[in-house]
């Protein structure tokens, strides 16, 4: 299956008229937060999994 640029835009017209440009922004605006909000609970991992490395780094020292 191989879609050429006209093919596309028609897709997109269809689309647009079928759903509307308002909620089409909307759909987006709302798979962008969520996409964010991932990629903050991903790095919100990793910061707590360094935290709890240095934690136990710092607990062995002291032994």
């Amino acid at each position: 299956m191989n879609l050429g640029p006209t093919e596309l835009i028609i897709i997109l017209v269809i689309v647009i008229v079928l759903f509307g440009v308002g909620r089409i922004g909307k759909i987006a605006g709302e798979l962008g937060s969520g996409i964010k909000a991932f990629k903050d609970g991903l790095q919100g991992d990793d910061e707590k999994k360094e935290k709890e490395t240095e934690n136990n780094e710092s607990t062995e020292e002291k032994s």
